[in-house]
């Protein structure tokens, strides 16, 4: 999922519920709540007439209009009763439904790829890659609000978050206790994600920040295709 990645696996293979990566080089193991993301990733009004309406109304704009999307993103991760933030960036895009790519950039390089069957997370470093069942593995994550379908309700309960410095903000709760997160915030303008912020099940806090979001461009089908780096270890389905 290094300062923040894709979602790891202990030695049974079993995603373990973080959301943030590690931001000194210490191989700590996010989840897919984080990446979300694959991810997950992935994903997500007051001050013109264009941002006027309330964060539920921009969600289902954004999830109805936007079957393709690509942005440029900056991650911070603040530990439960800690100052010190861990910082990463990237490049996320997504092809409706469940077809995604969350590539962390800097400060190490890590990658999720929904592809529509499998969520695979790869770990240049460590040479490992995880695989998951998409399904099993985007439904209850912060990545299904991104780049999953229009049945948000069915695994989440959302609500308007209310408005702050020209959002329009949403609040969702995992329907799941199995989530590996509590909460999420996601704030738009003009019918698009801008910031995102989620806090787990351990009080840990990851804020995403989006910018230069393009809505509906024409992507290259590949990028959300994976197949395993030669002599990778595979862990999972």
């Amino acid at each position: 999922m290094s300062d923040a990645g894709p979602p790891r696996a202990d030695k049974s293979g079993r995603l373990e519920p973080r959301i943030a990566v590690p931001a000194g080089r210490e191989r700590t193991r996010p989840s897919v709540a984080r990446a979300l993301p694959l991810g997950a990733m992935v994903g997500l009004m007051v001050v013109s007439a264009l941002a006027s309406a309330a964060g539920l109304e921009q969600l289902k704009a954004f999830v109805e209009g936007t079957k393709s999307g690509k942005t440029t993103f900056r991650q911070v991760v603040t530990a439960k009763g800690q100052r010190s933030v861990r910082e990463s960036s990237g490049i996320f895009a997504f092809q409706r439904p469940g077809r995604f790519r969350w590539a962390y950039e800097r400060p190490y390089e890590q990658l999720i790829v929904g592809d529509g069957a499998k969520l695979w997370i790869y770990d240049k470093d460590l040479n490992q890659v995880i695989v998951r069942s998409l399904d099993r593995a985007l439904g209850q994550s912060p990545a299904a609000l991104l780049a999953g379908d229009n049945v948000l309700e069915r695994d989440f309960e959302l609500a308007d978050g209310g408005t702050l410095d020209g959002l329009a903000f949403i609040a969702a709760k995992p329907r799941s206790a199995d989530a590996g997160f509590e909460r999420v915030r996601i704030g738009f303008k003009d019918n698009l994600p801008r910031t995102m912020e989620l806090t787990d099940v351990f009080g840990n806090v990851t804020t995403l920040t989006f910018a230069g979001f393009e809505r509906n461009p024409a992507l290259d089908p590949r990028q959300f295709g994976f197949v395993p780096p030669p002599g990778a270890d595979v862990v999972g389905e």
